[in-house]
């Protein structure tokens, strides 16, 4: 008699970084036998890929682990499993606070998970594995991909720098770069695939290359990627302003699949909050970068992470920081009330702002923010547009009448649907601009093109994009050879 197979769902908090673990997890999981749940059932296992980042990250995760331990109790075999950053930080706490917890795994060993699923099932015990190093770059791991049309690459893993109010170093390690030849072969597998867009992902991407001693290495990969034949768009997230070169500004501007959109953290504009942060930069040299990168690009969007109440900030740092604000001209900004994180060398400085002076702080800084974002989105009335269609993006197009999807600079844009056309996710359509908000734009007049894409083939007959573990390569530039190991699909 067949066994039927167990069933799993992936829960994942935080950034890009996590949610694509979360995929590399899904991918682990499926290549082991397991089969995503269906939506009206319980899954046999339940995997929380964790975030440490924000002050409430324990109490969401503990608050959901005692919200699970119901259902737990009531299916027999169900097993609960906590990867990532929060993992790695709390390890062997987790279980001693949530003990029907099964699985703990932490940021450096991802492709334990099944094993340890299975040997906690045979010991009916709870099984705890937290490495203090990677073993194996995550990318080596088969990954089940979220979209059809749009998938992330990481370039990196870790980071070398030591900002006093971040815990990322310490959970995920020195930075490990990977071989370009291996992130052109996954860019490449993936444009196989159909994906038209692809986001470069590391925690720091323009340091890129300092493992193998090619400062410039993050602009040669971003002119190869150009090379990729069927992709479309190129992004990346998230630059360090102290690694960003010219020669990276000038990749952007002359490679024609790298969109024009930028995501660079300025964290605070006043220049004693930046020292007591350990972000080696100043304001003046943030905006020097911002004024070469509209230079060479005037149509470039540009975003940010902003922190407010950093312990000492005064009021001074912080009209400084409105002050870098209104030159930046943000499209869209991260915006952070400074939250303490234990182990951070910022949770025990003097001078922590008050939690009624940082709300104020905060509220004027989205005021300024939205006022310069609507105003940029206004200027863009009457203009075309091309919107790579999208899945969820506008939770009231059912009501409108309208679909969502990115324009290459990044922006949400809400259009009208042509209903004698089938648009698919993963479709391309031009249209134009009618209306702007702070937060995103509205195209409500007729289509100007709709281009069908292989992208939305895959989406309207329900295929899931999968990627194999790709090996890492040699230490060069330029087009994958044949031989690279494609993407599978079904």
């Amino acid at each position: 008699m067949t066994e039927t197979p167990r069933s799993f769902k992936v829960i994942t908090y935080g950034c890009q970084m996590n949610a694509h673990d979360s995929e590399r997890i899904s991918g682990l999981l499926e290549d082991a036998g397991y089969v995503p749940v269906p939506a009206d059932a319980e899954p046999d296992v339940v995997v929380f890929n964790t975030c440490a980042v924000r002050e409430n990250a324990d109490n969401r995760l503990y608050g959901n682990l005692g919200h699970l331990r119901p259902t737990k109790l009531a299916q027999p075999g169900m097993q609960i499993a906590v990867g990532g950053c929060l993992a790695q930080k709390d390890r062997g706490d987790i279980v001693k606070k949530a003990p029907w917890v099964d699985v703990v795994f932490g940021t450096h060993n991802i492709g334990s998970l099944p094993v340890l699923l299975e040997r906690a099932r045979h010991n009916a015990a709870a099984e705890v594995e937290i490495l203090e190093s990677l073993e194996v770059f995550p990318s080596t791991l088969p990954t089940r991909r979220e979209s059809t049309y749009a998938g992330w690459v990481s370039i990196s893993v870790g980071c070398n720098n030591t900002c006093t109010f971040c815990i990322v170093p310490a959970l995920r390690g020195k930075e490990k770069d990977r071989r370009p030849g291996d992130i052109l072969a996954e860019v490449s597998a993936l444009a196989a695939e159909g994906v038209l867009e692809v986001t470069l992902l590391g925690q720091n991407v323009n340091s890129y290359g300092v493992e193998f001693g090619d400062r410039l290495a993050f602009g040669k990969l971003l002119r190869a990627c150009g090379d990729v034949e069927g992709l479309e768009r190129v992004r990346f997230t998230s630059p360090h302003p102290k690694d960003f070169t010219d020669d990276v500004i000038a990749a952007m501007a002359e490679t024609p699949n790298v969109c024009h959109s930028l995501h660079m953290p300025l964290q605070s504009g006043s220049d004693d909050v930046l020292k007591a942060m350990r972000r080696s930069y100043r304001a003046e040299r943030y905006l020097g970068i911002i004024a070469k990168v509209r230079a060479a690009m005037p149509d470039a969007a540009i975003t940010t992470d902003i922190i407010v109440g950093f312990p000492g900030e005064t009021d001074a740092d912080f009209e400084r920081t409105l002050d870098v604000v209104r030159e930046a001209r943000y499209s869209s900004a991260f915006t952070f009330q400074y939250s303490k994180r234990p182990g951070t060398p910022a949770a025990t400085m003097d001078l922590q702002v008050p939690k009624a002076v940082v709300q104020e702080r905060y509220d004027r800084l989205i005021a300024t923010l939205e006022e310069i974002s609507w105003d940029e989105n206004k200027k863009l009335v009457g203009t075309p547009v091309e919107v790579l269609v999208a899945v969820g993006e506008g939770r009231k197009d059912s009501a409108t009448g309208r679909m969502s999807g990115r324009a290459r600079d990044g922006r949400l844009v809400h259009f009208a649907a042509d209903p004698s056309l089938t648009l698919r996710p993963g479709d391309v359509v031009h249209t134009t601009v009618t209306y702007a908000a702070p937060h995103h734009l509205n195209a409500d007049g007729p289509l100007l093109s709709h281009r069908r894409t292989r992208a939305g083939d895959a989406w309207e007959a329900g295929r899931v994009t999968r990627t194999p573990g790709v090996s890492l390569g040699m230490p060069t530039i330029g087009t994958p050879p044949p031989s690279a190991t494609p993407a599978r699909s079904c």
